[in-house]
């Protein structure tokens, strides 16, 4: 707010010596909360030092002579020492030393942001399978000590964010470049209260979401949108099968495909998950433990225009022979190892394309909360652990019974 000249003049005249400067520091500090005075233009400092210096500076504390005197009236501001970073030496965090061993819930330094990062105080973080691959060494790079995890959401200077992990895609938007890697190793993750990320990397969270489901997100959600729309261009009305329904990825897939106007079938080793899956939006699915699985799933749809898989193995050639003419399989994992049984004549008479995918570039993430934040998608959750209890978050995502994703929140 700009104060008119002559309205000051009048308070300069008007009032004692000490009131009016005391009325111009105020007036000076005005438009902030937070004034901070290294950044004080050099005239006004010397202003300041020339007026205040006959009242003594530095009294904005009682005077011990005087133990009933009133404070002074800018005593409510900050100190300029206080107005730095207010960093915790500090903080707790789960970390890797051992591989096979669980976690060590400890303190930690807070980490100091490099140049073009920033410090994000984290309200929750979320598992994926990545994680539990690392403690058992399944995984290549392993360095330790590591905080582990890749998503997470909280707050960097009082605003709520969500963080993309994945750094250093490249220059080419068809695929990640040799540099690529994914926040949690081997940069120091998310099972913490505090995480230095590029500042490019920060999101607005969805205002729909909590904590907990925005943490959810990141990782298993560009992940599901750059498998269905950059790499397999799902269409409103076409066909697709999600299978191994139950883990982040798979249900993001199932959720934005419905929100994208596709019809969605499933696959599982669990009826359980079958009739939840079903209970959010999906037509029907199908127990691959079942013999001729399939065949029922030809025998009641017909084929598929798109297939989400992240399992290959043997079962990928039943995948394939689902599809339409002109089908599209989208992979974006390989549990089950090598495929064995599929047919060429398959793929190339009926022209259909298996279509690899990792992650996604800084445009699909983007473009993936911009989805979720329309269309008001909430993450499935399966269970949220205190950060301290991360070991057994871990056991459960190992034991591969969740529905949802596993959060971890922290209390600060």
């Amino acid at each position: 707010t700009k104060i008119p000249a002559l309205k000051l003049v009048t308070y300069f005249f008007a009032v004692p010596y000490r009131a009016t400067l005391e009325l111009y520091l105020v007036l000076l500090f005005h438009k902030t909360s937070k004034p901070d005075f290294h950044t004080t233009p050099t005239w006004r400092k010397i202003f300041i030092f020339v007026m205040y210096a006959p009242l003594g500076v530095g009294r904005a504390k009682r005077n011990p002579e005087r133990p009933n005197s009133p404070p002074h009236p800018l005593a409510h501001l900050p100190k300029c020492s206080d107005l730095a970073a207010k960093n915790v030496s500090s903080m707790r965090a789960l970390r890797l030393t051992t591989l096979h061993a669980p976690l060590e819930h400890t303190d930690i330094p807070t980490p100091e942001p490099a140049k073009g990062e920033v410090l994000v105080s984290l309200k929750a973080a979320a598992l994926n399978h990545r994680d539990v691959f690392i403690t058992q060494g399944l995984y290549p790079g392993i360095a330790m000590p590591i905080t582990l995890g890749s998503d997470g959401a909280g707050e960097y200077k009082g605003q709520p964010i969500l963080i993309d992990p994945s750094f250093d895609w490249g220059n080419n938007p068809a695929a990640q470049g040799k540099s690529f890697n994914i926040l949690g190793m081997p940069k120091n993750g998310t099972f913490a209260e505090a995480v230095c990320v590029p500042k490019a990397n920060l999101h607005p969270k969805p205002a729909h979401l909590t904590w907990e489901q925005a943490a959810a997100l990141p990782l298993a959600g560009v992940t599901a949108y750059r498998t269905l729309f950059t790499r397999c261009h799902l269409k409103k009305g076409e066909k697709v099968l999600i299978s191994g329904i139950g883990g982040g990825v798979a249900l993001f897939a199932m959720q934005f495909a419905i929100a994208a106007g596709a019809n969605v079938w499933v696959t599982s080793g669990t009826p359980e998950k079958i009739e939840k899956a079903v209970a959010l939006g999906a037509k029907s699915g199908a127990n691959y433990r079942e013999t001729g699985w399939d065949k029922q799933l030809r025998q009641e749809v017909g084929g598929f225009d798109v297939i989400v898989d992240s399992a290959g193995g043997d079962g990928l050639a039943a995948l394939v022979g689902l599809c339409n003419p002109g089908g599209r399989v989208g992979i974006y994992g390989g549990t089950l190892g090598k495929v064995n049984g599929l047919s060429p004549q398959l793929l190339f008479w009926k022209q259909v394309s298996l279509l690899g995918s990792t992650m996604g570039t800084a445009r699909d993430f983007k473009a993936m909360v911009g989805f979720v934040a329309r269309h008001e998608i909430v993450p499935v959750i399966d269970k949220v652990f205190p950060l301290a209890q991360g070991n057994e978050a871990l056991s459960r995502m190992a034991l591969g019974e969740q529905f949802g994703k596993i959060v971890l929140h922290n209390d600060i």
